[in-house]
Order: structure tokens, then sequence, then C-alpha cells
């Protein structure tokens, strides 16, 4: 399990180390950086992916990433004596993401390349990136150490192996060297990184992907556009989990059950509802009740995520369904790893109310920077990063 979540210089998020439970629940006001701390969480699961270079490309590059305000506010700016005074970088530019769990722990520090005639000055490159046993990052725990496109691991006796390797400076020491015969440890992380799941604002409008019927295979994991919704709870269903959905459907709409019908390979949702002479297809059902579903889908999921990451999962529903909801999210929690980005208040209180392991997290602003509302620099978790 994700102990800690480690954020600097991406956005808002000038300087972030957040303790993380078996649910952890994300809030605050519009603009305190719930978005970024979620997209962040999507950022570091790229790497696992040797995806992070061209994510931070989808996102304007770097440059548009980092941090905007001054790397330190002087006692007259804090004070409102003074102005921000324009910014002035003193350090090496960096944008820095970690995690540290029960087992393993994971930083990567990416910053400019240095400059040179290419076009692709802008292309973030990884300056370190560290894998290490245990919670705290310290030279004895290390597992891999990578500074530039210089990469040394351990070997069998536990000591560095010799030679050490070179990569490219925009690859993921994860992609290159999670092999068994060189790192074993470095597949383990790399494997429980690329398993991470993220939901965000599945669409419910009228050519919504999970109101079309489609020719349906085995779903074991429900695709981010909702698309084989049919397909995933047939696959829940014969999977051992039909009571579970059953209840779930039964929990949000009393007297009502969702049937899947194959027919020549395509799969369709019925929905039966008391009081109805038919059953609804998905093309009918409301934006509520289909969201609601999709939801159903993900979170019972016969192969649960090491971490499943839900963005505003309120949305579109109405707040009757909110007590079914945080009781489908802590029945989640018993196999996966959850945290939830939330603006509903309703639904804090129920998840609060269906598990006694939830940590909620408020997020505010201070000066332009996130931070978390009540901690001081001695409630912070322990957290090393590498030195470039």
């Amino acid at each position: 399990m994700l102990t800690t979540l480690a954020i600097q210089n991406y956005r808002s998020l000038r300087d972030l180390v957040l303790p993380l439970s078996r649910l952890t629940v994300v809030v605050g006001a519009n603009g305190t950086g719930k978005s970024s701390l979620y997209r962040a969480l999507r950022l570091l699961a790229d790497a696992g992916r040797n995806g992070a270079v061209a994510a931070l490309a989808r996102e304007g590059g770097l440059p548009s990433t980092l941090w905007a305000g001054p790397e330190v506010h002087g006692r007259a700016v804090r004070e409102g004596r003074a102005p921000v005074q324009p910014l002035r970088r003193n350090k090496p530019v960096g944008l820095r993401l970690g995690y540290a769990g029960d087992e393993f722990g994971y930083a990567l520090d990416f910053g400019l390349p240095i400059p040179e005639d290419t076009a692709f000055h802008l292309d973030p490159e990884y300056k370190r990136e560290c894998v290490w046993h245990g919670p705290v990052l310290r030279e004895s725990t290390l597992i891999a150490d990578r500074a530039g496109s210089r990469v040394r691991t351990r070997d069998e006796s536990g000591g560095w192996a010799e030679g050490g390797h070179r990569i490219a400076l925009t690859d993921s020491v994860l992609s290159e060297f999670a092999d068994p015969r060189l790192c074993p440890e470095l597949l383990i992380v790399r494997e429980r990184i690329r398993s991470w799941r993220f939901y965000d604002h599945f669409r419910t409008d009228t050519d919504a992907p999970a109101r079309q019927s489609r020719v349906g295979t085995r779903t074991w994991v429900l695709d981010h556009d909702g698309g084989d919704l049919a397909a995933a709870l047939r696959t829940i269903q014969e999977s051992g989990s039909a009571e579970s959905l059953a209840a779930a459907v039964e929990d949000a709409f009393p007297r009502s059950r969702v049937e899947i019908v194959a027919s020549d390979g395509r799969f369709e949702l019925r929905f039966h509802q008391h009081g109805l002479l038919r059953p609804l297809n998905a093309a009918e059902l409301s934006d509520g009740t289909l969201r609601y579903l999709l939801w159903v889908a993900a979170l019972l999921s016969p192969r649960p995520p090491e971490l499943l990451v839900l963005n505003e999962p309120e949305t579109s529903l109405h707040p009757d369904l909110l007590p079914a909801l945080a009781t489908l999210i802590g029945a989640a929690t018993r196999k996966t790893q959850l945290v939830v980005v939330s603006h509903s208040q309703p639904l804090v209180r129920a998840l609060d109310a269906v598990s006694d392991e939830v940590t909620v997290l408020e997020l505010e602003k201070e000066f332009g920077a996130t931070v978390l509302a009540g901690q001081g620099k001695l409630d912070r978790p322990s957290w090393q990063w590498p030195k470039r």
C-alpha cells in the first residue's frame, strides 16, 4: 500500500507531501489544486509505461507545467508589505514526483536539457530516478539509482553491479531495466504502477460510448470511456460477483435489476425497474442512472488494481445515490487502495460512515501554492528527494 505521495513544482503543487491511507479523500474549494493532484498522480503512473515525457508534452511541455511562483516568498510579501517580485530561479528547473509504500518507494526528477542544436529543446529529461526498499529513501535502501543517463543496480550480494548501464535521458529506468535478470524488484515496482487505474468524468450524453450496443468480449477492467459497460457487467456476473452487482443496483434503485443480453456477440444492457412494463436499454437511461452503473462496473472489477483513483465520482448523481456509491467504494477498499477527489461533502460524510480507514485531506491555497490544511512542518510524512 502507498503511504506517502510527494509532488514538487507541478503547477500549484509547489511542495506537497501527503499521507495516504487505504481510502484517501481529497477535498477543497475550486482552484485549490485537486485536479492538479489527480493529474500529477496520472503523470507518475505514466512513468511506469515510459509515457511521462509524452504526457508532459500534451500539457504544453515542462515549462508550462512548472510552479509559476517564486522559489521563496519573503517576509515582506507574506505580511502584505511588498508585491511578489518577478520570477527568478536560483535553483535548477525541476519537476519532482514520488511515492513511498510499505515495500518500495520511487521518485523521479524532470529537468530541461542542456541547450544544444536541436528542435527538441523543451523535451524534459530524467535528471534523477530512484527506487528503494521501504518507506524512506536512504543510500542503504536503494535498489536502482539513475543519474542522468547512467544507471546502477544492486547485484545479488547487495552491492552495486559492476560497470553500470546507460539509457536515453528521456527513457525511464522502469521501462529499460524492469528485467528479472537485471533487477527483479524493478519489475515488481513497474507492474504495480502499471496496474494503477484512473477514472475521470464518464460521458453520459446521447452519443456516449456506454449507450451504444457493441460486440463484447470478457471485460475484466472497464475501459476509461465506459464503452464496454455491458460486457464488463456480464463479466462481473459470470466471475462470481453476481450477488454483489445485484446488491449494488438494489441499494441505489430498490426493486430494480440489471440484465445483460447477448445476441450474435453483441451485448445490450437492460435495466428492469419496478413499475415499468418493459426494461430500459442503455440509450434510455438517465445520465445519473447510467453513470452510477458505470461506477458499479469500475468498482466491482474482478481484477482490482494496486491503486484506484476516482476524480469527482459524484458528478451527475442525485444526492440519494451517494450513500450507495459510498458503500461501493468502501467495499472496494477490501481489495485495493483508493484515492477519491471530491467536491461533495455528502459523499465525504457517507464514506466516513461506511469505512473506518478514511483519511480526508483538505487542500487550500497559500500565496498561490497548494498546501494541506492544518499540516505543519512537523506533521509532514518523512520524505527525502534524491539530489541531482
